[in-house]
């Protein structure tokens, strides 16, 4: 069978149940008369005195309606509900068996109270799986990535050495009176390298790598940003040693503004939850934070004293040999004409970042494929930077 039939099928007899169930909730009544027999209706007060003299045996109370049987007959009799709150007393102080059913109307209130309380609490625990799952931060224990997969950046490498021996033996340093720095901030200009440097560091140290990002922490929720800032540091500190990389770092730790808006009341609070887990490591534990931000200015001032984040390290532009280096790696597989000389593009991509001299080569290969050539021509690659820079 095709699956559009299965679902005509499917569609026919949700709706035959639908309309089958209201039927019987409203209309039951109805239909019991019309197909087995109207019971004989009695006025309210000859029921009242058979009750009282002992002649009725069971009561079955039914909305507006009460269906009975007298001792020793065959028939059923109704009267009309009185409604009152002292019948079921009344009726059981005289050993009259009662039974209560449900009418249509009460039936679908509780089957709707259920549907909502179903909703209500299955979109609480979507909330809660969505915004502060376990799985918010995912550990990664081998990042595929080190030190000679970065271009340039030598000093800063140099730099980290010593860092990454304190990461896996803190505790050797601690008896020197050395500690781990709790935290790096990286600064400097989108696409320079800075996510793929953190990476490599940990590739290098052989630590478990938490990568994070401003957006994770941010939600349509209160309070659930310092919420998701505890659950990263927490997963940390199980998986020590490691490293946890926050991007675009000032997007949530930009300076505290008390203005009393829920904008920036919860922005001081992912701060305030920063600062709380910062000042909470250990010098012992063997976690570090790396951060990357635009501009350190930024951020708000208590983040970056010394204690937390202990050193400031700024990831420049590539210079000309870093240049050389990456048009070497973007051009792999990329034929150029001879007029592309390896020193005249490393000159033209003076002050480029990493990303924007790979987008220019991609760029520059595309044009050449567009007029179907197979090599890449300097007037190619004049047009992508004229189109990178917005110029006409």
């Amino acid at each position: 069978m095709k699956r559009q039939t299965l679902r005509k099928i499917y569609t026919f007899l949700t709706g035959f149940f639908c309309i089958g169930l209201i039927c019987y909730l409203f209309f039951g009544d109805r239909l019991n008369s019309l197909f087995f027999g109207s019971a004989n209706v009695e006025p309210y007060s000859a029921f009242y005195a058979e009750v009282k003299s002992g002649k009725v045996e069971s009561v079955t109370i039914n909305g507006d309606s009460l269906s009975y049987k007298k001792k020793g007959t065959d028939g059923t009799f109704a009267t009309e509900n009185p409604e009152s709150p002292l019948l079921k007393e009344f009726l059981l102080q005289n050993d009259v068996k009662v039974t209560v059913q449900r009418d249509g109307l009460e039936i679908v209130s509780i089957i709707l109270d259920i549907f909502f309380y179903i909703i209500f609490f299955g979109a609480i625990i979507f909330v809660f799986r969505k915004f502060i799952s376990p799985n918010t931060f995912k550990v990664v224990h081998k990042t595929g990535v080190k030190f000679s997969d970065v271009v340039g950046m030598e000093s800063l490498k140099k730099d980290m050495t010593q860092v990454m021996d304190i990461m896996n033996h803190p505790a050797e340093y601690a008896k020197r009176g050395i500690r781990m720095p709790k935290g790096i901030l990286l600064e400097g200009e989108p696409g320079n390298g800075k996510t793929l440097f953190a990476k490599a560091l940990a590739g290098e140290a052989r630590v478990n790598f938490i990568p994070a990002k401003a957006t994770d922490f941010e939600s349509m929720f209160m309070a659930i940003g310092p919420m998701k800032v505890k659950l990263l540091f927490r997963k940390a500190r199980r998986s020590a040693p490691c490293i946890v990389f926050i991007d675009e770092f000032d997007g949530i730790g930009t300076r505290r503004n008390y203005s009393g808006s829920a904008i920036e009341t919860e922005n001081t609070r992912i701060v305030t939850a920063l600062l709380n887990e910062l000042d909470g490591f250990e010098n012992t534990k063997g976690v570090l934070v790396l951060a990357a931000t635009n501009s350190i200015s930024a951020l708000d001032e208590a983040l970056v004293r010394p204690g937390r984040f202990d050193a400031r390290v700024s990831v420049p532009y590539p210079d000309e040999n870093a240049r050389k280096e990456l048009i070497k790696m973007y051009t792999k597989d990329k034929k150029l004409t001879n007029d592309c000389s390896l020193e005249l593009l490393a000159e033209k991509f003076k002050g480029f970042s990493c990303a924007k001299i790979e987008s220019v080569l991609n760029r520059s290969q595309l044009l050449a494929s567009q007029e179907k050539r197979t090599e890449v021509s300097l007037t190619d690659i004049n047009v992508a930077i004229k189109e990178q820079s917005g110029a006409k």
